[in-house]
């Protein structure tokens, strides 16, 4: 028997690959199917079964195509409705998969349909609980998604819902169990999880939360307490894996359409796409094509598509590092962005050699930015971190507006006034920057490196911030 958990970082996702004596089962794939596919047929095994722990929010799972591409089998656990063809499992129902057993055990609270897969090994020893997005490391599914999709499945019906999941098919199981959940730090899928992937059951009743003996009551209030909105795009990928989705190599065929520089422009000009650019945010603040928004493949990419470009039917055009493209269209697809309709052949590069207008954007040290502040007393700085980031430690005099919210804060940035603009690192600031310089905000400088260069430029004195050491 083989267990593989398969970690995708960018979305904090894992999905895993079992296999048995030629048989195999994929548990929550994502979009791109091949990978998959290909590691059954390392092995000489045959992908009996697709296992969708619940119906995704963020992120499309890959179980149609996969199960059209090998014959598998999809199984979901009880109540859930696709409208696909699927095995909707009983709980208790225990499916063979070579030499080894997997049981299904319904675990409603993330979602009503929510499933955990319980794995037995040869000799009949329970050995590993997949457990989706109920039981994450340190954390558990938040409760309140399903809300979006039906509105009778309040946060407290689902949180109740969990509790009764956790405490009547989880917490009774063997500690020696191995939990193997569906997402790691940095997901949405819930408040405070671990960056460890994996764990023994019996350590997660001594150090999760939501697994100490509490009554019912306290338990939804500490789940429900601090839950953040989710992503908008959440319930249209949820819709996605319930009703079904194009195939992702439509997807890449549609999207890899390479335009030259004068084909580009006039796709641009025809179509209300937006003209998104995957570079290095440093990179593009040197130079980059008018009006296009940049968010960095090589960072939290598909969520922060998610979060900003509202409509998933919305038409892109990529401008990209050369040989990247399809990186780029498979990573929209993974998130349900479907509709790329092109790419800028040869890049930013090619479009300058033409001859075609470019914009820049200042982007500033944060030494420089500290000359500001001895020169002038009261620069506008935007913090564009989370609230909890912020709170923790910023620049004295710094506005706060995450990232996440703007659009519902926009009235609060004057057009006319200068912005010095820093996030954590360099990634979410350059975003903002980018959104709002499509939209005639052209007074927004940069601060390259973020609060962590603030910190650790020598310009700046701990005076200059405000952070735990500082307010005792």
């Amino acid at each position: 028997m083989q267990i593989e958990q398969i970690y995708t970082g960018c979305l904090a996702q894992g999905a895993y690959y079992i296999e048995s004596n030629g048989e195999a089962a994929i548990i929550d794939p994502l979009r791109e199917v091949d990978p998959y596919i290909k590691r059954a047929e390392k092995d000489g095994a045959t992908i009996k079964y697709v296992l969708e722990t619940h119906f995704h929010a963020d992120f499309v799972s890959g179980h149609i195509d996969l199960a059209e591409k090998t014959g598998a089998t999809i199984v979901y656990g009880p109540t859930a409705q696709p409208g696909f063809a699927a095995h909707v499992a009983e709980d208790g129902e225990k499916l063979k998969l070579g030499d080894v057993t997997i049981t299904v055990i319904h675990t409603p609270g993330h979602t009503l349909e929510s499933t955990s897969f319980l794995l037995t090994d040869e000799m009949g020893k329970e050995v590993g609980l997949f457990t989706g997005d109920t039981l994450f490391i340190g954390d558990v599914g938040r409760p309140d998604l399903a809300q979006k999709v039906r509105a009778e499945l309040t946060e407290e019906v689902l949180a109740s819902h969990l509790y009764d999941s956790l405490h009547t098919k989880i917490i009774p199981l063997a500690d020696d169990i191995i939990v193997y959940p569906a997402h790691g730090a940095g997901s949405a899928c819930g408040k405070n999880m671990s960056t460890e992937t994996t764990d023994t059951l019996g350590n997660q009743k001594k150090t999760n939360y939501a697994l100490q003996d509490m009554p019912k009551e306290a338990f939804i209030k500490q789940v429900l307490t601090g839950l953040m909105p989710p992503p908008a795009y959440f319930p249209k990928n949820v819709l996605m894996n319930i009703q079904g989705y194009d195939s992702i190599d439509e997807v890449l065929d549609r999207g890899m359409q390479s335009l030259n520089p004068a084909a580009f422009e006039a796709a641009a000009n025809e179509t209300d796409a937006i003209l998104l650019d995957t570079r290095d945010a440093q990179v593009f603040a040197k130079g980059f094509i008018p009006n296009s928004i940049n968010i960095g493949i090589d960072g939290s990419f598909a969520p922060w598509v998610g979060a900003l470009i509202p409509d998933i039917q919305q038409p892109i055009l990529i401008i990209a590092e050369e040989g990247r493209e399809e990186e780029v269209i498979t990573r929209l697809a993974r998130v349900g962005y479907d509709h790329a309709i092109g790419y800028l052949k040869g890049g930013f590069k090619a479009w300058q050699a033409d001859g075609r207008e470019v914009d820049a954007i200042t982007s500033i040290t944060a030494d420089e930015l500290a000359l500001l502040k001895e020169a002038n007393a009261g620069p506008a700085i935007l913090d564009v971190r989370k609230q909890s980031e912020y709170d923790a430690e910023h620049v004295i005099g710094a506005q706060n507006l995450p990232l996440d919210y703007f659009n519902e804060r926009l009235s609060e940035i004057d057009k006319t006034r200068t912005y010095y603009v820093h996030c954590a690192g360099g990634y979410r600031s350059m975003i903002l920057v980018s959104i709002l310089r499509a939209r005639g905000y052209d007074n927004l400088i940069d601060i390259q490196g973020g609060f962590k260069a603030i910190k650790t430029s020598d310009k700046f004195a701990i005076s200059d911030y405000v952070c735990p050491s500082t307010m005792l």
